[in-house]
C-alpha cells in the first residue's frame, strides 16, 4: 500500500474566505500514485474547515450569511473564549462546517458525486493557513 502526504499553504486576505481547493487535491493524487484508495483532507487550524459542496456563488453567499447568524462575529463581548483573540465565532463556525472530508479514489479518480467540490473554509484568516492532504492505498 502506498502513503502520501502534503500540506497546502493558502494565504488568506480576508476574515472569511472560501477557497474552491478541488485543483490542489487533485495534484497531489497524481503525484501519490494511488489509483485506489481514499483521500483524507483535512483542515490544520481550528477555526478553518474542509467541506464538500457545489461551487456556486450564490449558495457561497448563502453560507456566509447563514453562519453570521448562527454563529455571529460581534459584539466580540458575547463569548466567553474571546479575552486574548476575539475568534470565538470562527470556531464554532468551523464546528458546524466540519474539519475534514474523505474522498474514495477509484480507477486514479476522485469519485465525487455531480457537482461535488472540495472546499477550505477559513473563519479567522488575514494570515498563512495550511491544509493536510493524506492519500492511502495501491
Amino acid at each position: 500500500m502506498k502513503s502520501y502526504r502534503k500540506e497546502l499553504w493558502f494565504n488568506i486576505t480576508k476574515r472569511r474566505e472560501l477557497i474552491n481547493i478541488t485543483p490542489f487535491v487533485q495534484e497531489c493524487l497524481v503525484e501519490s500514485g494511488v489509483a485506489e484508495g481514499l483521500i483524507l483532507v483535512n483542515a490544520m487550524h481550528i477555526s478553518a474547515s474542509v467541506f464538500i459542496n457545489d461551487d456556486e456563488s450564490g449558495l457561497h453567499h448563502d453560507f456566509e450569511v447563514w453562519l453570521e447568524k448562527l454563529a455571529p462575529e460581534k459584539p466580540y463581548d458575547q463569548y466567553r473564549h474571546n479575552g486574548y483573540e476575539d475568534n470565538a465565532d470562527a470556531h464554532l463556525k468551523r464546528t458546524i462546517m466540519g474539519r475534514e472530508v474523505v474522498v474514495a479514489v477509484t480507477e486514479g479518480q476522485m469519485d465525487f458525486g455531480p457537482w461535488e467540490q472540495i472546499f477550505y473554509g477559513e473563519f479567522d484568516g488575514k494570515r498563512r493557513k495550511r491544509v493536510l492532504v493524506k492519500i492511502i492505498g495501491e
